[in-house]
């Protein structure tokens, strides 16, 4: 009996197959086949017996020990979990277990903001005072420190003193959101929105004021700019590096071993981003205003919540926040990228998706624990805020529209004039050594043999 023929997918199944391709990615050429194995078992029994050992040799007479070891275990162990269950993401490197871990964290943080915002605010300080009593006695920022005063006095001394850690770590930041983002157009949109953005909530976050030297100078143009010239000469370092990966089991030398295994923290590919395209539908370029104002709403809820909730920039609460949310947006961006750009991606990745909730959350509970702080919300400001961020966002999309136009209108004319040039040559004798009786000029001589030349081109490919 003749077997029936393979059905071929449909347009929703290939889809499905591809948001998998993307939201799972495989490693395709294994060096060490030991750790890319399913270790199903062997990591149950070493969970069960690890639990074994902490429930019955430690002592459980204070409650509150018991309640902070209990959350620890619970969150190691649902990071077991991710590593089972989680999708990979859409990287690979160091290791998919990585990446699943990460979505994992990104689980529990949304449901830790779920849970929190169901609490009452003594809760809430109840709750911070519980996991570190020195809260107590903390204070913001602006309560012990001055911003925007005397800004004429401007002294090199006073200049070094602002380029401390956090100055680096702005710096830092910028350089890493220029490797997410890849592009100038994109990283300097939104330094210039944010710088913008600290202008209109100044009244409600004191700390946003600054000095004119040290907005426009440090800000804007040593930290964000350097960062960001910075993230894009690796983006075009990484364009350029051919990868071609080996198995660590064919090096000989214990330096090339070292060298390849530090490689692993290295992508394994590098995609060129093109956020912009001359034909982009009206979708995608909305799509890219959202991204931007989605940005500046995770940039935002950095500040509100340490003002709101009383702790500094250097308190764990924030650090650990912002390395989070850090590592969070790597995947994010990637996802979401794939979601404008492919046409056969239809909806977004898990890990975007969950990235999206978590901001919209915590502007939710900046919101509802920060009710006092709001209601001296100048209303015109916000309304102003809007208006600007709106207006140069569609600004800057359409020059960086304008500007894939014009580059690819430059590209196209300087292939049709190497092809005229190359077609010159070829057709020297025809044109040089008759007399054209037509009169035509030399140009449209050109144009004729390129005609000529691409035709003989494509009958000598069909024969082919």
């Amino acid at each position: 009996m003749a077997t029936a023929a393979a059905r071929p997918p449909s347009n929703s199944e290939e889809s499905k197959l591809h948001f998998r391709m993307i939201n799972e990615q495989q490693v395709d050429d294994i060096c060490i086949h030991f750790f890319y194995k399913p270790h199903t078992i062997t990591l149950l029994t070493a969970t069960l017996l690890s639990l074994m050992y902490f429930a019955f040799t430690r002592e459980d007479e204070n409650q509150d020990s018991n309640i902070r070891v209990g959350v620890l275990v619970v969150v190691s162990f649902f990071m077991v979990v991710s590593v089972l269950a989680f999708p990979n993401g859409p990287f690979i490197r160091p290791h998919p277990a990585i990446w699943r871990m990460v979505f994992g964290l990104s689980v529990l943080y949304f449901l830790f903001l779920v849970f929190l915002i169901f609490l009452s605010w003594e809760q809430v300080k109840t709750l911070m005072y519980w996991l570190d009593p020195n809260l107590r006695f903390a204070k913001r920022e602006v309560d012990i420190m001055e911003y925007a005063t005397n800004c004429t006095d401007i002294s090199w001394k006073r200049i070094m003193s602002h380029l401390d850690f956090f100055a680096f770590a702005h710096f830092a930041g910028w350089a890493l959101k220029a490797l997410l983002i890849r592009s100038y157009g994109l990283c300097w949109t939104i330094s210039i929105t944010w710088e913008l953005t600290e202008l209109f909530f100044m009244h409600l976050l004191p700390n946003f004021a600054e000095c004119w030297w040290d907005q426009l100078i440090l800000d804007i143009l040593l930290c964000n700019g350097g960062g960001i010239w910075l993230g894009m000469t690796a983006c075009r370092f990484l364009e350029m590096r051919i990868y071609r990966w080996g198995s660590i089991k064919k090096i000989h030398s214990t330096t090339g071993k070292i060298k390849r295994a530090v490689l692993q923290f290295t992508p394994a590919s590098w995609t060129y981003v093109r956020w912009f395209d001359p034909n982009s539908s009206f979708q995608r370029l909305a799509g890219i205003y959202l991204f931007m104002i989605l940005w500046q709403l995770t940039e935002l809820n950095t500040f509100f919540l340490k003002h709101i909730f009383v702790f500094q920039v250097s308190h764990p609460f924030s650090w650990c926040r912002i390395l989070l949310i850090a590592v969070i947006t790597a995947p994010t961006v990637r996802q979401y990228y794939a979601y404008l750009t492919d046409t056969r991606c239809k909806r977004v990745g898990t890990q975007c998706w969950m990235f999206g909730a978590i901001a919209f959350l915590e502007a939710l509970i900046c919101v509802k624990f920060g009710i006092d702080l709001f209601s001296q919300t100048e209303i015109l400001y916000v309304v102003f805020w809007l208006l600007c961020l709106a207006l140069i966002t569609l600004l800057c999309l359409y020059g960086m529209v304008w500007f894939e136009q014009n580059k690819l209108k430059s590209t196209f004319l300087q292939d049709e004039d190497r092809g005229v040039s190359n077609s010159g040559s070829l057709c020297h004798d025809e044109t040089t050594d008759q007399k054209d009786s037509l009169g035509l000029s030399q140009v449209t001589r050109q144009r004729k043999c390129l005609a000529k030349n691409r035709v003989v081109t494509s009958e000598e490919e069909k024969k082919q």
